[in-house]
């Protein structure tokens, strides 16, 4: 079981990793979803933790389709997280037609190198997300999908989430569960949909808001929990 955090800050970095966390996801812009950090953060973020850090790369949160002049911010904004020694990088992108954009997606693998990629929740708005599923298996360095199972909560999407884990076993990129995940249903969100990676944010941030720093008590509860399944 992996218990990866949010962190927005080099102190949520420390936080995250002094209390529990096995990974993080660095953004910034967190109460918009999520867009690339300053090269400076990344740097200062990978100097000072241990645990992995993956990156979000995302240029801005208009939406998840990304026109020529996104796509040469992003290919810059990715060799540059490939150089800072991040563990890998966070990125997602659609095409007009409710699919992935596997142009996109292909240019964008070319510049991450063997860094491991989350496919992140762009996924939730996919069309077909068992096609998106098989479509992403067949690129190796796409490790995890992060997903809330197309609901805002992934609470509201347990049998959705359950049935990607059984369809992910084999080979295809594991399931990374998350938004809207809280401590009080935590456990049994685990048991019932088996899987083996949660994502949190708000769930363990002080009074559960999105622009406070990690609350060190919610994150070792949930760490405990996580560490049942183990």
């Amino acid at each position: 079981m992996i218990l990866e955090v949010i962190a927005t800050s080099v102190l949520d970095a420390k936080l995250a990793q002094k209390h529990g966390a096995d990974r993080i996801e660095l953004i910034s812009g967190i109460a918009e979803g999520g867009v690339t950090p300053s090269a400076g953060l990344i740097e200062q973020v990978v100097k000072a933790v241990d645990i992995p850090v993956n990156v979000m790369l995302r240029p801005h949160a208009n939406s998840f389709r990304y026109d020529e002049d996104d796509l040469a911010v992003m290919l810059r904004d990715a060799r540059r997280i490939r150089e800072s020694g991040a563990a890998g990088i966070v990125m997602g992108m659609l095409d007009g037609k409710g699919g992935v954009d596997t142009a996109a997606l292909e240019l964008l693998l070319g510049e991450t190198g063997e860094l491991a990629v989350t496919f992140h929740r762009a996924f939730d708005e996919l069309e077909d997300r068992r096609a998106a599923l098989e479509l992403l298996s067949r690129y190796p360095t796409i490790r995890r999908i992060l997903t809330s199972g197309g609901r805002p909560s992934a609470l509201d999407a347990r049998d959705e989430i359950a049935e990607l884990v059984r369809l992910s076993e084999g080979g295809a990129p594991d399931i990374l569960a998350g938004s809207g995940l809280v401590l009080a249903s935590l456990d049994e969100f685990i048991r019932h949909t088996r899987v083996r990676e949660v994502h949190m944010g708000t769930g363990v941030r002080v009074n559960g808001r999105a622009l406070e720093p990690i609350d060190p008590l919610k994150l070792q509860a949930a760490a405990a929990i996580a560490g049942k399944y183990k």
